[in-house]
């Protein structure tokens, strides 16, 4: 019996297979990349249409930021809301027929959060210098070491499962559904699959929020006892 999740190459570059989730991948990176460069070549001080659905848009980031770490935004929103935009058009590329999104595909996935676990390391080493941030690992105590090192390990991987999972699992599902019943009646499932991607790219967004502003927060230090007065 064939591997599921085996994919055969569309073709190579010299020893390298290229499959459709790379060429995908490379397709999204470019789109937006040309939206980007196309819808910020002129702002204006009074925003077009366009320009607003964009300062919505980073100024939502922001807020999440914000509200998450309970600090400055700006250091961390283009990395946040690039991981959010291209998970949602990579969830959402499986409207197009033939087309699976990368996302469904573990190699993406564990890429992704590769890129959250190098940005909690350099946000971390950045704002507690590299013998603050080795410090973190022994906190409470030192005998918490080797589990802080496991957390850190484990958080990346839950990234990779969770958005691999949910994912792959609402692909199958439609394409299940429509070999049995037809074109028109996976609709309503595609429609619950757009909802999901978005859950799911909110969600992966959010948690590198939260284990980015861990590596950055800094472990309040104990309060000056006032002095009782004589």
């Amino acid at each position: 019996m064939d591997n599921p999740l085996s994919i055969e190459p569309l073709f190579h570059i010299g020893p390298v297979p290229i499959t459709q989730p790379v060429v995908v991948t490379w397709a999204i990176m470019l789109a937006l990349g040309v939206f980007s460069y196309v819808a910020t070549r002129h702002l204006r001080i009074v925003p077009t249409k366009t320009q607003t659905v964009l300062e919505l848009f980073v100024t939502t980031i922001e807020g999440q930021v914000r509200d998450v770490m309970n600090g400055d935004p700006k250091p961390y929103r283009t990395l946040i809301g690039t991981i959010f935009l291209f998970i949602l058009v990579a969830n959402w590329s499986s409207l197009i027929p033939g087309i699976e999104p990368p996302t469904a595909h573990i190699e993406t996935d564990a890429a992704l959060a590769l890129i959250v676990f190098v940005a909690i390391l350099r946000f971390g080493i950045g704002s507690r210098g590299v013998r603050g941030y080795l410090a973190t690992f022994a906190e409470p105590t030192w005998v918490m070491i080797p589990l802080n090192i496991v957390e850190q390990i484990t958080r990346t991987f839950s990234l990779i499962v969770r958005l691999f999972g949910n994912v792959m699992s609402g692909v199958f599902v439609i394409s299940i559904v429509l070999s049995l019943a037809g074109l028109f009646v996976p609709i309503p499932l595609m429609a619950l699959d757009l909802l999901t991607g978005t859950v799911q790219a909110y969600i992966f967004a959010i948690l590198a929020t939260v284990f980015i502003g861990a590596a950055v927060a800094e472990t309040p230090s104990p309060k000056p006892q006032e002095d009782i007065p004589q």
